[in-house]
């Protein structure tokens, strides 16, 4: 971290953060080019004055978060945390429909109590089917274990990096104080406003392209009309029927007998 300290005054190091705002912008454009292709981000903070804050900018994007503790595997072995993730659907199914109520009031607490476990760990990667595409951690040296599986699996690892922590293990490293609650807020805010709108041009996108599959209808030609039918070959008998017979010629009136004279 010594290339970003700016100076060590009474034993504290103030970070230097012409070069925080260069690692701000790229950590950024890497988000834009991972939610702009359709990825989901995974946002890891488990410290008390980072859970909240985490918690919040995830729900606003709509990515996965974990804020409690760092279960082993979480993305190792995400086959087995899918089966957990699946109890607890189960559990809350159950709750709903009534059917916990077959079981005896201790079982019942017993359920109570692992579902409650269950949600307080898992909620925020409930909806997580495959491993993130890439992942945002506060403070890399409590969540190692977090940033030691983003490695193996090579997921681009984006962190907050404070003077006590080691820069290399992060692909996109934003030096930063990882203690204060109003320095995690303003990266978590520009974070945030990036997979939006990120997320808003991919969907803008999508539907575009959609309707641009899409085929149009088709316009309705007109009816053809039916074709005539062909001639029936006329008989001799039909063509005298339509012959009229001429008017036979009137004959001579007969002469008028003369008047007999008057008396």
């Amino acid at each position: 971290m010594k290339q970003f300290i700016f100076d060590a005054r009474n034993g504290i190091y103030i970070i230097d953060l012409a070069k925080t705002v260069g690692q701000l912008e790229a950590a950024c454009t890497k988000l834009h080019e991972v939610i702009g292709k359709g990825g989901r981000a995974l946002m890891v903070g488990t410290k008390k004055q980072a859970q909240e804050a985490v918690k919040e900018a995830a729900t606003a994007c709509n990515q996965y978060y974990v804020t409690e503790r760092w279960l082993g595997g979480t993305l190792t072995n995400l086959k087995t945390i899918r089966r957990s993730i699946e109890r607890l659907k189960q559990i809350e199914k159950m709750e709903q429909d009534g059917s916990i109520n077959n079981y005896v009031k201790q079982e019942q607490s017993a359920i109570r109590r692992e579902a409650a476990r269950l949600h307080k760990n898992l909620d925020g990667i409930r909806n997580m089917d495959q491993k993130p595409d890439a992942m945002f951690v506060i403070d890399i040296k409590r969540e190692h274990n977090a940033v030691a599986e983003a490695r193996r699996l090579k997921i681009p690892l984006i962190a907050i990096v404070d003077t006590n922590c080691d820069p290399d293990l992060v692909d996109f490293p934003i030096a930063g104080n990882d203690d204060a609650i109003r320095s995690i807020r303003l990266i978590l805010g520009l974070v945030v406003q990036t997979i939006t709108q990120a997320k808003s041009e991919y969907d803008a996108k999508y539907s575009r392209r959609r309707t641009e599959e899409t085929p149009a209808p088709a316009a309705e030609a007109p009816a053809a009309a039916p074709a005539p039918e062909p001639p029936v070959p006329a008989t001799a008998q039909d063509l005298a029927s339509l012959v009229k017979p001429a008017p036979a010629p009137a004959a001579p009136a007969a002469p008028a007998a003369p008047a007999a004279p008057a008396a």
